[in-house]
């Protein structure tokens, strides 16, 4: 098993040098200038601007630059935003609690509703019910995170006014953020209707961002029912007289369920791309959100440091996803 690991940790140190290179490229293809954009409106002299430029070491060599980008962040130093002053390492610390939260919530919903529809699709196969589902999975799949909020903003929001719009809590709320988790931290605080405040405006954020996972582990969760349906230890299990709900929940699910778990983990990159948009739609205070304000702001210590940041933990999700995988089947480590 330990071999197993350092061969999956090596191969993800090649992954690891090319996102710094892509992080570090990207924000510097970004038209503006950071310098200017910290100044404002009102300017800044020549002598301050040159001033800045070699505070924040952009006078320097590109491959200057990105050594010494690439040494901070080897000794945890992510450096100082430009537009906040704080450490990125700070702010992300601070508002990564937010998306995470919206992270886990959007897979659970895609987990509770996808694998139960893609047991029903496989048990069904061929019926109304396997096609509309897989029909859903499919439409669900294409949708367009950013039209998706917008259309359930209008019709629960403003139509029917069931939901709040952004947020993660009403204003007349306030009390000490201990996990960072607004849903725990309302029930902690004992305040009368925060938990169901927090609640509400998780829906439809929830929603938006578990449409796509949900879709994708629905059609997985039908692929590898059918397949474990055809195997013999199935039809043998049937043969015996057992009941349709052992058979399918105990010997088929069991089984079915190892590429399921391996593509709930791999989606994890997926929910943490989406945060960025439906956080921007919901105005949810989460990484997303800071994300693509620091790019308006032209703040390239954030954009590239939370770039890397993120990289690391969906390569850290993958792994870990690796490791089960291969604990389930001792197969994995020996091809692996």
């Amino acid at each position: 098993m330990v071999r197993f690991l350092l061969r999956k940790i090596a191969l993800l140190l090649p992954t690891l040098v090319g996102i710094t290179i892509c992080a570090f490229a990207f924000v510097r293809l970004l038209p503006g200038d950071p310098i200017l954009a910290m100044a404002g409106e009102h300017g800044v002299s020549p002598e301050r601007y040159a001033e800045l430029r070699e505070h924040f070491g952009y006078n320097l060599p590109i491959w200057q630059q990105y050594v010494n980008y690439v040494g901070d962040a080897l000794h945890g130093n992510f450096g100082v935003s430009i537009s906040s002053k704080r450490p990125v390492a700070e702010d992300f610390a601070t508002l990564f609690p937010a998306t995470m939260e919206l992270t886990v919530f959007a897979m659970l919903f895609a987990a509770i509703v996808g694998v139960p529809a893609g047991m029903i699709a496989a048990i069904r196969r061929g019926s109304w019910a396997d096609q509309s589902l897989m029909g859903t999975a499919l439409v669900g799949y294409s949708m367009p995170i950013f039209w998706w909020g917008l259309l359930l903003i209008i019709f629960f929001s403003g139509y029917l006014g069931w939901t709040p719009v952004s947020g993660r809590i009403g204003l007349q709320y306030f009390f000490p953020r201990v996990t960072g988790f607004m849903t725990i931290d309302s029930l902690i605080s004992g305040q009368k209707g925060a938990f169901g405040s927090a609640v509400s405006h998780l829906i439809l954020p929830t929603i938006v961002l578990g449409t796509i996972p949900l879709a994708v582990i629905a059609r997985q969760t039908r692929s590898a029912m059918l397949e474990v349906l055809g195997e013999d230890y199935v039809r043998t299990a049937r043969a015996k007289g057992l009941s349709p709900l052992r058979v399918v929940g105990v010997h088929a699910l069991r089984n079915a369920m190892i590429p399921v778990i391996t593509t709930i983990g791999l989606q994890i990159g997926t929910l943490l791309a989406g945060a960025i948009l439906t956080e921007t739609i919901f105005s949810w205070p989460g990484i997303g959100k800071w994300m693509v304000d620091s790019i308006f702001k032209r703040d390239y210590v954030v954009v590239q440091s939370g770039l890397l940041i993120i990289a690391l933990i969906v390569m850290a999700v993958n792994l870990l996803v690796d490791v089960l995988y291969a604990l389930i089947n001792p197969r994995i480590r020996q091809a692996g």
